[in-house]
């Protein structure tokens, strides 16, 4: 099991070979692609340090900065907790099923490269509805020889039609990790939020586990929430901040893996002789169905 590594795992890869081409490449026209709008999983791109961003994304994201300076180190501590959640799973768990959802563009360390270096045999299945994710889809089905990847084009709102395609290449009668990371807040009604997590989790069968982080504003306050407001402003598919508690609440029903629903960089991390990692506002967990 590699270490982790806060700079390699939370930045993007310079590696373009597998991607169709830069943003300013692609035919937005051709792929329903909008420019004139920031999109989330863009703007998470450019915070990363990634290339597969526009200009008013990158607009969207310094004016998020400017309000929060904290927002980068959200966006890493979210990527080193699915990191480090996936390696429990691959690793301690035994998981060799994997379904995420709300995948976003590709990066340096995607879900299957995590999962496979563990257990080269793990099945994986990304889903996202975004049309920028689906151009750079070939760049998530680089499966080792002895497992598999596929890509499903759906909404996070259509529980039906994500297990029906992501049952031709796992099995749901054995466990499977739904992993829905950063992808919650888009939901902006708590209780709509909670329904989708449980009619999913309700799919899998025993023994399977939900890895789940989303955005708080706890840490940073009014400063963050003024950055939210001022995102959800613009236009983008809006995003609300959760209580720790509220995060939590997707859990239940489920067995939670030890410390909890924390802080991201305070889940599970790697030995510091300088002490805890400061918190930051994204909290997340990861628990088991009896």
């Amino acid at each position: 099991m590699q270490t982790y590594n806060p700079l390699k795992d939370s930045q993007m890869t310079d590696d373009r070979s597998a991607v169709p081409g830069r943003p300013e490449e692609l035919d937005t026209v051709a792929t329903g692609i909008d420019t004139t709008v920031p999109h989330s999983a863009r703007i998470w791109n450019y915070w990363l340090g990634g290339k597969d961003n526009f200009a008013v994304d990158r607009a969207a994201g310094d004016a998020w900065l400017a309000t929060f300076p904290g927002m980068r180190d959200v966006a890493r501590a979210s990527r080193g907790f699915l990191i480090r959640s996936i390696r429990y799973l691959a690793g301690e768990a035994g998981i060799r099923q994997f379904l995420d959802i709300g995948t976003g563009l590709p990066t340096a360390d995607n879900t299957h490269q995590v999962a496979q270096r563990i257990a080269p045999e793990a099945r994986i299945v990304y889903v996202d509805n975004d049309p920028m994710v689906l151009a750079h889809a070939r760049a998530l089905l680089t499966s080792t020889r002895e497992g598999a990847t596929a890509y499903v084009h759906a909404d996070l709102r259509e529980p039906d039609q994500i297990t029906a395609e992501a049952a031709k290449t796992l099995d749901f009668a054995k466990p499977i990790a739904l992993i829905l990371s950063g992808i919650m807040g888009h939901v902006t009604d708590t209780g709509e939020a909670r329904s989708i997590v449980r009619n999913l989790m309700d799919a899998l069968p025993s023994g399977s586990y939900l890895s789940l982080n989303d955005g708080t504003s706890v840490v940073g306050g009014e400063q963050h929430e003024q950055a939210t407001e001022d995102y959800n402003q613009t236009g983008a598919v809006p995003y609300v901040q959760r209580t720790p508690e509220e995060i939590a609440s997707f859990f239940d029903g489920l067995e939670l893996v030890e410390p909890g629903v924390v802080s991201c960089p305070r889940w599970r991390p790697e030995a510091s002789e300088g002490g805890p990692p400061a918190e930051v506002d994204a909290f997340g967990g990861v628990a088991r169905k009896p």
